[in-house]
């Protein structure tokens, strides 16, 4: 069992495997699956989980790194036979990642944190439609020990584009971490400037200093005027009930 090549978790499990369908043009999983020609049927693998009896107390379990879970193509006995794992190893904790929050389900048990990812702040294929808003709100629905936003990756500038600041539905809706990173490959085409990255930076202070984890891949751009700077890579801060 290899850990994780993603820096803020430690292990990743798909229980769910198959091709996609929200097919992002930036998918590593999508192009994996094309180039060895894997099953693309949508089906369920439970072996998965005797992964979890390995794994050390404390350990941060990334669930559905390479599927959609909350897609209509992933059944509803599906999920429920992955919450139901979920709530057997309590003393893991579990992260889900989705682009698709208007299906979560209202509570998650306490031992997972539950984010949504956005790369952009608008909808490409709605005219004028504030997709990244839209996220956040259908996040701040969900009962859940944290709440994050993934910015990676980061193709536009997204803080920008709240004219009443990205900071307001940040505390709104109880978001209490942030992750950012670039397209990985990434080329100059979709490689984020800092000054996008900044302000969130800023957001997230005046949200009540949020942790914020910069991933390893933002590296790169820490040059000339920036390269003074750091990765923040902090955790949720996290409070006993």
């Amino acid at each position: 069992m290899n850990k994780s090549k993603i820096e803020w978790t430690d292990y990743t499990l798909n229980p769910v495997k198959g091709l996609c369908p929200m097919a992002c043009s930036y998918c590593y999983a999508r192009r994996m699956y094309k180039r060895f020609h894997w099953d693309e049927t949508i089906r369920e693998d439970v072996s998965v989980y005797d992964q979890l009896d390995k794994m050390n107390a404390g350990s941060k379990v990334f669930v559905g790194s390479t599927m959609e879970l909350f897609g209509e193509w992933v059944t509803p006995l599906m999920r429920s036979n992955i919450f139901h794992v979920v709530e057997m190893y309590p003393d893991l904790t579990f992260i889900f990642l989705t682009k698709q929050p208007q299906n979560l389900p209202s509570k998650f048990p306490d031992n997972c944190w539950v984010g949504v990812s956005i790369p952009r702040a608008y909808d490409d294929t709605v005219v004028g439609h504030f997709e990244a808003f839209k996220r956040i709100s259908a996040l701040g629905q969900v009962s859940t020990t944290v709440k994050f936003i993934s910015f990676e990756p980061l193709l536009e500038s997204i803080a920008s584009e709240f004219s009443f600041g990205l900071e307001t539905p940040l505390n709104a809706y109880g978001i209490t971490w942030l992750i950012i990173g670039q397209q990985t490959p990434s080329s100059p085409k979709t490689r984020p400037q800092m000054s996008w990255i900044q302000d969130i930076l800023v957001a997230a202070h005046n949200a009540g200093d949020i942790p914020v984890f910069m991933k390893n891949n933002l590296q790169p751009l820490l040059t000339g005027a920036w390269s003074g700077w750091k990765l923040r890579q902090e955790f949720p801060r996290l409070t006993d009930k």
